[in-house]
C-alpha cells in the first residue's frame, strides 16, 4: 500500500472526486479526516471506509468559517499523531456570465473554491514546518486553464486554485513541504448534475462535453488515483505542477 502510515485530511469528502479520494487514501493504508459541511454524507464516506477495514474520522466542516478551520485542524491532531497530506477539494459551481452572476454568487464562489485553500493551508503550514514536511494538493479543474462560457466565477476560482499551488510550492520548497493541483475534466458527479439542471437542453450539452474528450468522460476514482501518486513517495521531487487528468481534452481539438 503506497500511503501506510500516513494521514490525510480530505475537504469536500462527502461525495464526488472528494469521496472517491478518501475512500482511495483508505485503501491505501492512510489514516484519512474526512471534513464535509453535508453531516449525513460525510458520515457514510466514513462507514464505507471503516466497512472496507480502512480508518477514517468525520468532521464536520465549513471551509468558509475560520473557526470550523480550527475545528477541523484540533480533531485532526487529537485523532492522529501527525498530518501529511492535505486535500484542498471543497468547491461549488456557480453558472453565469460576469453579466448574470450576483455579487453575492461571485463573493461565495471564490470563498468556497479559492479562499479555503488559502485558509486551510494557512492552518496547516506551521504543522508542516515543526515536523519536516508535508504535502498540500489540491482540486482545481480545467476551467483554470482555459476559459469556458458561462463559467466565469468557477474559472476564476480554479484559476486561482493553480496559481496559488504555484506560489506555495516555491514558499514551501525550503520547508520540505509540497503543493500541487489537479485539473479534473468532466466528471460525473453531484456538482456536474447540478450544472446540468440549469441549462436548457443537458442532452445536447452532455453529448458536446463527451466528444470534447478523446478518451471519453472520466471517473471520481480516475482523479483519486491523481491525487494518490501525489502524496506518494513517487512524487518526491514533484511540487508546483497542476496536473490535467482530463481524458485528453486540453491536448486540442477532438475529432468528432
Amino acid at each position: 500500500m503506497r500511503l501506510e502510515g500516513k494521514s490525510a485530511i480530505v475537504t469536500g469528502a462527502g461525495s464526488g472526486i472528494g469521496k472517491a479520494t478518501a475512500c482511495r487514501f483508505a485503501a491505501e493504508g492512510a489514516t484519512v479526516i474526512c471534513a464535509e459541511l453535508n453531516r449525513d454524507s460525510n458520515e457514510a464516506t466514513v462507514a464505507e471506509i471503516r466497512a472496507a477495514g480502512g480508518r477514517a474520522e468525520a468532521v464536520e466542516t465549513d471551509v468558509t468559517r475560520d473557526e470550523d478551520v480550527a475545528n477541523l485542524m484540533a480533531r485532526s491532531f487529537s485523532a492522529v499523531e501527525r498530518v501529511d497530506i492535505l486535500i484542498n477539494n471543497a468547491g461549488q459551481a456557480v453558472i453565469g456570465t460576469v453579466e448574470e452572476v450576483s455579487s453575492d454568487d461571485w463573493d461565495r464562489q471564490l470563498d468556497v473554491n479559492l479562499k479555503s485553500i488559502y485558509r486551510l493551508s494557512k492552518a496547516i503550514w506551521p504543522h508542516f514546518k515543526t515536523r519536516g514536511g508535508g504535502i498540500i494538493l489540491n482540486t482545481a479543474s480545467i476551467a483554470g486553464l482555459t476559459g469556458i462560457p458561462g463559467q466565469v466565477s468557477y474559472g476564476v476560482s480554479k484559476a486561482g486554485a493553480v496559481m496559488i499551488t504555484k506560489c506555495m510550492a516555491l514558499d514551501g520548497a525550503k520547508d520540505n513541504i509540497r503543493v500541487n493541483c489537479v485539473c479534473p475534466g468532466w466528471i460525473p458527479t453531484p456538482m456536474v448534475d447540478y450544472h446540468l439542471s440549469q441549462l436548457d437542453d443537458p442532452e445536447a450539452f452532455q453529448t458536446r462535453i463527451e466528444r470534447l474528450h478523446p478518451l471519453g468522460l472520466g471517473e471520481a476514482a480516475h482523479i483519486a488515483a491523481g491525487f494518490v501518486f501525489l502524496a506518494s513517495d513517487e512524487a518526491r521531487w514533484i511540487t508546483g505542477i497542476a496536473l490535467p487528468i482530463d481524458g485528453g481534452l486540453t491536448c486540442g481539438i477532438a475529432a468528432d
